[in-house]
């Protein structure tokens, strides 16, 4: 039996070897979702990969009755209706490791360009100023950083920061004791966390749990100058908040890469908060990262149409137990 795989959204095409050296599968690469060969192969595909443009809804899947997977190359299954792929019987797989390093190495570029005021101090020369004194930043060395989430991103970011002799506190209320035992750093509660650091990483997913984790009463308990990043998800800082927290001087700066709604809208608050660095969710945007996330989905694909291994899908045991 031959499998066909529909690769879109300008998939890695060395991330995709795994499969395209299977004499057991075919890989059709549509870069586009809209392009309307992208519904005619769909129609007779056992598996489908993604990134983050192409939404994999109740209505697309409508159109697969063959699809067996849908492969999301990268972390965040956002995109894909969780639910609609149970009911359907179609195992729905990510790469959660692939862009480790690249989400990492983000987030302490965002860090830095915010405590030396990157950003500004270009601008600043690009319009013929010499302004030095204005642009005094801070030194991360004997700070304290706070990581919400320690699972391999935050943890990565965690290694690194301590390389630059910052301290280090974990908040994870989802990881089990055992994990975070193993992680030799002083794990303390959210407010603990906010009140004492200097710098507060986010690295969680959005979930009804963490929506709004960061808003009015979290940004008023954290230090005054200390720092925020989210390179995790839009939605778990309250960015009418962070804005008017940056505006009054709450907190001493922020960077973000991910935000409630993408693109960002031109009345976005953030559009005009002073002291915040805005990336357009660049987190898994280098070429490693890219082939990564699509050699690990390829894998995972692979492994569940030739040999019906589930092991890799996020809703494995709701299949099975169907």
């Amino acid at each position: 039996m031959i499998f066909k795989v529909v690769a879109t959204d300008r998939i890695s095409e060395q991330g995709l070897e795994p499969l395209a050296e299977d004499e057991a599968f075919t890989v059709v690469h549509v870069p586009d979702s809209k392009d309307p060969r992208f519904d005619e192969e769909l129609a007779t595909a056992s598996g489908l990969i993604v990134r983050s443009a192409t939404k994999v809804d109740a209505a697309l899947l409508q159109l697969a009755p063959e699809l067996r997977v849908v492969g999301r190359a990268g972390v965040g299954i956002d995109n894909i209706d969780l639910e609609a792929a149970t009911e359907r019987g179609v195992a729905v797989m990510n790469a959660p490791a692939g862009n480790t390093i690249a989400a990492a190495e983000l987030t302490l570029a965002l860090m830095l360009s915010v405590a030396r005021r990157v950003p500004e101090a270009d601008r600043s020369i690009r319009e013929g100023k010499w302004e030095r004194s204005k642009f005094q930043g801070i030194e991360l060395r004997g700070r304290t950083l706070g990581v919400i989430g320690a699972g391999r991103i935050g943890g990565a970011v965690a290694e690194r920061c301590q390389a630059f002799g910052m301290k280090v506190l974990v908040y994870d209320p989802y990881l089990s004791p055992e994990h975070l035992a193993g992680l030799d750093m002083p794990v303390v509660d959210l407010g603990e966390l906010l009140a004492v650091a200097d710098v507060v990483t986010l690295h969680v997913p959005l979930t009804d749990e963490t929506r709004g984790l960061i808003g009015v009463d979290e940004l008023a308990a954290m230090k005054e100058g200390a720092i925020l990043v989210n390179v995790s998800r839009g939605g778990i800082v309250s960015e009418p908040a962070l804005a008017a927290a940056l505006a009054a001087g709450e907190i001493g700066g922020a960077g973000l890469d991910v935000y409630e709604e993408e693109p960002i809208p031109g009345a976005s608050p953030l559009l005009l908060a002073p002291n915040l660095v805005l990336t357009p969710h660049l987190g898994a945007s280098t070429g490693e990262a890219q082939v990564q996330v699509a050699l690990e989905t390829a894998t995972a694909i692979r492994a569940a149409l030739a040999d019906g291994d589930l092991s890799a899908a996020v809703n494995g045991a709701a299949l099975l137990s169907r």
